[in-house]
């Protein structure tokens, strides 16, 4: 089976991550599905989770880097009362289990302070962070100490349900890298009760909703011309790239493809931002940096990744 030329060209896939797969096990039977080798997804989801998984395929793929840049948004359940090792639901409880019905409203949003705006996050010991070509896993499961390495994350917004049965609904919008994990693990400890996490589902990666995804086998099932239709399924041409959009002439155009930087006037950037450049039908050439030249708004773009 050969790909269709949209696929060659490349487009994002919404897909929604059933539980129980991992975000490898999903990419892998897209690649079957679409007989397409060259597939990456913007960020890991744990097996336990369900949720958006936008997958980057054919010369899509050389921009996966962006995309797993992008803030994300999720919502979950948090359950009190149990700490775990891993800090979901699916690891060992570690220390005594607690009654959490004491635990109120305004416990809760004074515990969860220290979660909003910046702050200084440790991965937890059974992730799949590296340290010295090892993961922090594999050293957990043999009963090593896992270094702390602490990273800054930033939580832009975190709401929390009113808790019931030793339940806490929760949805939290972040950046890149935040282990949703490690904050109920570490609000459980602020409570004095010990948490973990129990669901959790990711609603948004940026501007991508998962309301916009198909379910991984209905994609299975469908046919090449409806695995490339909206909303699941979008062209370069019409990614929202958080930067400016640059038409080019046709000999402009011939330029970027090979590399070359061509000039352009009235772009208010600065030096290193990037740009998006189209072609005159709107096809996605390449992404590009800029380097303004002198102040009369005048400007040199040099292509950095040549995409048509």
């Amino acid at each position: 089976m050969t790909a269709p030329d949209p696929l060659k060209r490349g487009c994002l896939f919404l897909l929604d991550k059933p539980e129980g797969l991992t975000s490898h096990d999903v990419v892998e039977r897209v690649r079957r599905a679409t007989a397409v080798a060259r597939i990456g997804h913007s960020g890991t989801l744990d097996p336990m989770a369900t949720g958006l998984l936008l997958l980057c395929a054919g010369g899509a793929a050389r921009l996966q880097g962006f995309f797993t840049l992008m803030d994300k948004t999720y919502e979950g359940v948090i359950r009190l009362g149990r700490a775990t090792a891993t800090y979901d639901r699916q690891g060992e409880t570690v220390g005594p289990e607690r009654d959490p019905s004491g635990v109120t409203a305004e416990l809760v949003a004074s515990a969860s302070a220290a979660f909003r705006g910046e702050f200084l996050q440790s991965p937890p010991p059974y992730s799949a962070k590296k340290v010295g070509g090892r993961r922090f896993y594999e050293m957990a499961r043999k009963g090593e100490a896992v270094p702390s390495l602490p990273k800054k994350v930033r939580v832009s917004r975190l709401d929390f349900g009113a808790p019931a049965d030793g339940r806490l609904p929760f949805s939290i919008a972040c950046s890149s890298g935040t282990y949703i994990r490690s904050i109920a693990h570490d609000l459980g400890e602020k409570l004095g009760c010990g948490a973990h996490l129990e669901a959790l589902r990711r609603t948004r990666i940026g501007e991508f909703r998962v309301e916009d995804a198909v379910a991984l086998e209905r994609f299975e099932a469908m046919s090449p011309a409806d695995r490339l239709a909206a909303p699941h399924a979008v062209p370069l041409s019409r990614v929202p790239f958080p930067f400016p959009r640059i038409q080019l002439a046709s000999l402009e155009a011939w330029k970027i493809r090979r590399g070359q930087a061509v000039p352009a006037r009235g772009i208010a950037a600065r030096e290193g931002d990037w740009v998006a450049l189209v072609g005159a039908s709107d096809d996605m050439l390449a992404l590009g940096q800029v380097s303004p030249m002198g102040d009369r708004g005048v400007a040199l773009i040099k292509p950095r990744i040549v995409l048509g």
